[in-house]
């Protein structure tokens, strides 16, 4: 699952790839904005954590889960 993270005041987006569901995603998140924790908590792909202030985000995009594309052929 792909997910864009805005940050305020930060000219970049994290982008990460996590094996979180949409559903798991979307509930840190508004439990980040709601005010239960004061951090977005996710875990990526490769076992990172990726923490932000809840405080902080701007905008949230989560993804569809991306397909592995496999061999050398041109698209």
């Amino acid at each position: 699952m792909e997910v864009k993270i805005g940050v305020q005041h930060a000219p970049r987006e994290i982008v990460l790839e996590s094996g979180q569901s949409a559903e798991e995603v979307e509930h840190a998140v508004s439990e980040a904005l709601s005010g239960k924790s004061p951090l977005l908590s996710l875990v990526d792909d490769h076992g990172r954590k990726v923490l932000v202030p809840a405080d902080r985000l701007a905008y949230v995009e989560i993804g569809e889960p991306t397909a592995r594309k496999v061999g050398f052929s041109a698209l």
